[in-house]
Order: C-alpha cells, then sequence, then structure tokens
C-alpha cells in the first residue's frame, strides 16, 4: 500500500469523525455536555465504546508482537487478561455504586469529602500525570507507524507528525467532550473489533487455512503456551504475579482513572453503568483471545514466508511491535493493510481523544471548580475549557517528543511499568478511604506520602533479587505501591469519633 494511499485513507477517516462531532455538538457545546455528556448515555453504546479506549494501539500492536518476543511470552499476557476481568467486577460492585451515590462528576471528588483538601489535589494532580503518560504513551505507539510507513516518504519529520495527530484529536473533541466521544468511540471500536476479525481471515488465507486448522496450527506452535507455574521467585510470567498484576493494574488503571469511570458516570444510574460493565468486561477478554491469536499467526506467516522482525531505525534492536504493520502493510494485499491501518488508527484514537476529555474535565473540575453551584454560570468558562484542552495536547506533544528520544525498551511493557509508580499511590489512597472508616489522614502529609511511597517502592524493585531470596516483581509492583501508601496514610492518622458514612 503507497504511502499517498495511507494519507487518503486518513483523511477520509478524519473526515467522518469531524462530520459526527459537528452533528453531535453544534446544539450543545457546553461544559454539562463535555463532562458528563448530560448523563443521558445509552449504557449498550458505552460499553461498546470502552473496549476501543481501553485496549488503544498498545494492545493492537505491542501484544501481538509480544507473542513471538525473544522472552518467551507466548499467551502468558492472557494471565493478566484474567485479573482484569476479576478487577473489572470489583470496579463494578465496588467503587462504581460510591461514585453514584455521591453523584460525582470527577471520581477525586470523594478523596476531597473523605479525605481533606491537600489529599483531594494530590489524587487529582497524581490522575493528570499518570495518564498524560501513559496517553503519549500509547498516542507514540501509532505516530512511529504512521512515520515509518507514510510520512517519511514525504520527508516529513517525526514532531509535525505527532502535531498533526494531535491537532486532529482536538479538533473533533474540544467542543463536544464526552458527549461527542460516546459516538465517536463507538464508531472506532467497530473498526477495531472488525479488523481483528478479518486481519485473522487474511492471514488465515494467505496460507491456506480454515478456521479448524488455523487453530489447530497456533495450538501447536511454539506461540501458544497461557499458564506458567515455574519459578515463581525469578520469573516475571508467573500466574500468581500476572493475575495481581492485572487485577490491581485494572482498579488503579481503570476504577480509579478519570478517563474510562466518566464514560462509566455519563449512564442515567447504576444498574445501566453496572451493566455497561459486565459486558465490556465479557467482549474486553474475548477480543484479547483474538489479539494473542493474532500475534501467534504474524510469527507463523513470517517464519513461513522468511520475514524478520523489523528493527529500529536508529538502535539496529527488533522492534516485534512492527512485526504487525510490516506485515499488513507491505506483504498482504492492499485489503488487509486498509483495515489494519483503520484498526490501529481507531484503537489509539479511541483512547487519546478520551484521555484528553478527562484530563480536561478534571482539571476543570478538580483545579478549576467548574462542577461548583458558583462558578458554574460564570461566561468564559467554555472559554477556558478550550484553553485547558489545549494545554493538554501541546504538554503530551511534549511528552512524546521526550519519550521517542529516550525510549529503549517494548512500549506495552514501559506503560503498565509507570502505571506502577504512577497508579500505586492512588491504590493506596481509596483503600484507606474505603477500608478505615474510623480514621482521618494527617491531610497536610498526604502528598509527601504519595511522593515517598513510588520512591520506595522503586528501591525496593531495585534490590528485590538480594532483600526476598531471588524475587523478581512485575505488574504486582502496583500492590507493593498502593500497601506503602496505605500503611503510610495508617501511620500518620487519628481515631475519628465518628465512623464516617461513605
Amino acid at each position: 500500500m503507497t504511502p499517498s494511499a495511507i494519507l487518503i485513507l486518513i483523511i477520509v477517516y478524519f473526515g467522518v469523525l469531524f462530520y459526527i462531532s459537528h452533528r453531535v455538538s453544534r446544539k450543545d457545546d457546553g461544559n454539562e455536555a463535555f463532562f458528563t455528556a448530560n448523563k443521558n448515555s445509552k449504557w449498550y453504546l458505552v460499553a461498546f465504546g470502552m473496549i476501543g479506549t481501553a485496549l488503544s494501539g498498545v494492545t493492537f500492536i505491542s501484544v501481538p508482537g509480544e507473542v513471538g518476543a525473544a522472552g518467551g511470552e507466548q499467551f502468558k499476557y492472557f494471565q493478566f487478561i484474567i485479573g482484569n476481568a476479576i478487577g473489572f467486577i470489583i470496579i463494578t460492585k465496588l467503587l462504581l455504586p460510591l461514585y453514584y451515590r455521591m453523584n460525582l462528576t470527577s471520581i477525586y471528588s470523594y478523596i476531597e469529602q473523605r479525605m481533606g483538601f491537600y489529599s483531594y489535589k494530590t489524587a487529582a494532580s497524581i490522575f493528570l500525570i499518570s495518564r498524560t503518560i501513559s496517553s503519549a504513551f500509547r498516542l507514540y505507539l501509532v505516530v512511529i507507524v504512521l512515520q515509518r510507513y507514510v510520512f517519511d516518504f514525504y520527508g516529513i519529520p517525526f514532531a509535525i507528525t505527532v502535531l498533526i495527530a494531535l491537532l486532529l484529536i482536538f479538533s473533533y473533541t474540544y467542543r463536544g467532550g464526552l458527549k461527542t466521544i460516546i459516538i465517536t468511540d463507538t464508531l472506532q471500536t467497530f473498526f477495531l473489533v472488525t479488523s481483528v476479525f478479518l486481519t485473522i481471515y487474511f492471514i488465515c488465507d494467505s496460507m491456506n487455512l480454515s478456521a479448524i486448522s488455523a487453530f489447530e496450527e497456533v495450538k501447536n506452535s511454539n506461540y501458544s503456551k497461557i499458564f506458567f507455574f515455574d519459578d515463581f521467585l525469578g520469573s516475571k510470567f508467573h500466574f500468581v504475579k500476572q493475575i495481581l498484576g492485572g487485577m490491581f493494574v485494572t482498579i488503579a488503571m481503570t476504577g480509579l482513572d478519570q478517563d474510562l469511570m466518566q464514560k462509566n458516570l455519563s449512564c442515567k444510574n447504576i444498574g445501566e453503568a453496572q451493566k455497561n460493565m459486565f459486558t465490556f468486561t465479557g467482549i474486553f477478554v474475548v477480543i484479547n483471545i483474538f489479539f494473542l491469536s493474532v500475534g501467534a499467526l504474524l510469527y507463523i506467516y513470517a517464519n513461513k514466508n522468511g520475514i524478520a522482525v523489523p528493527t529500529d531505525l536508529i538502535t539496529g534492536t527488533p522492534r516485534t511491535d512492527l512485526l504487525f504493520p510490516e506485515i499488513a502493510l507491505n506483504h498482504l494485499s492492499i485489503i488487509p493493510a486498509i483495515i489494519f491501518l483503520l484498526g490501529i488508527i481507531a484503537a489509539t484514537f479511541a483512547t487519546t481523544d478520551s484521555a484528553l476529555t478527562a484530563l480536561t474535565t478534571s482539571f476543570c473540575v478538580d483545579f478549576l471548580g467548574m462542577d461548583k453551584e458558583e462558578n458554574q454560570k460564570k461566561k468564559n468558562n467554555v472559554r477556558i475549557r478550550h484553553f485547558v484542552h489545549i494545554s493538554f495536547s501541546a504538554l503530551i506533544f511534549v511528552v512524546i517528543l521526550v519519550f521517542n528520544s529516550i525510549n529503549d525498551s517494548s512500549v506495552v511493557g514501559m506503560i503498565f511499568r509507570v502505571a506502577s509508580y504512577t497508579y500505586g499511590p492512588l491504590l493506596g489512597l481509596y483503600a484507606f478511604g474505603l477500608f478505615q472508616k474510623n480514621r482521618n489522614v494527617n491531610d497536610k502529609l498526604v502528598p509527601f506520602i504519595c511522593l515517598l511511597s513510588p520512591l520506595f517502592t522503586y528501591l525496593i524493585n531495585e534490590y528485590s533479587r538480594t532483600l526476598f531470596s531471588g524475587y523478581v516483581f512485575d505488574n504486582e509492583l502496583i500492590v507493593l505501591n498502593g500497601l506503602l501508601t496505605y500503611l503510610g496514610l495508617l501511620l500518620t492518622s487519628s481515631r475519628s469519633t465518628e465512623r464516617i458514612s461513605f
């Protein structure tokens, strides 16, 4: 597929998104529509659209790529997905009822009412930092692909490619916000899911495999091992570590994250929100099985056709997350190439547009107080919101450029490693609030505790082999971080004269 054809496809794709944005937001571009979609979203649209937000280009490219990585990952990621599913159920039964009971716009308002001003600002700041970094990583992944296969052909610098991507996202989200995204993400998830199934079909067709024979091929390959029970101390792949990591990363990165929770809070009531989450969980697990299957088929196809894993243009090291685009764009026909592009663009932009809206909402509500009754009717609120929206776009732009200059490892691993450090304190804050209802925190000490916990977590992780008889942490590192935060809050708290009711 030529760079010009890819460029035309991108233009048409975003033309559709702009049209949807204009239709949805032309009658209502106020803050209530931007922040909460007027609390009138259909649960089934939210459930389906959340798939695109939760998966992103990381899942679309890095997860299939890691199946055949030199470290022997195979299907070990599915253990993490099982942990994710458990985490989603905990969110549905424990956190969603709390948020609806308190009628929250920003979920961090809970921390304000439960713990105080400094705790509240700390929680909101953690989200802003965490989501900015993770969104930049996710967008970075798709920009690498577009740069390599499209914009390098035209001699356009990487920074300009990033800028174009962010300007496109800004242009269709700044007016309607969540109200627009509920619709556009539904469309983008459709492209994502369709591309997964059609990619499997075209790869199987190119190797003359039926569905049954493809299943047998994957099953009998060196890429299909799911469960790892060997070497609990030294292996990052161990079942228990992956389950714990998946569960707590999900609780932190979804249940304590304004982005995905904002969509849930746009449903009419708690019943519809929970119906949305249960439906989403089922689809999420199934679609990840197919992503892993795509990975195995890609490596089988590559081995049969003598295709090497692409290397980084600068360092020369193998980049497994480029195998999928390499095969789709250079070794299959034009239809699979188009399907791949639609899938990766949909996956990544569904995540980034949602994150930009959540970041803007959190800053406007948590730091500017736009949800307060005395501030709701201020004339310049919408203009300020627009300025905040473009400011976060600029911040993500800078973070991507910084990451591009220092990145030396798999994007999927990097995201969850960063999440262990940044989201861990949120886990500790909410755990303390929910389970220590007869104690009050020392509000002014909370920011320091939330800074020290990741620092101690990092030190423990660096020396874990020595401290714990060869133990190596993986994604369950977030549990340690949350526990250290929880213990810090407990040690500096005081007993309350009355039990806190929320």
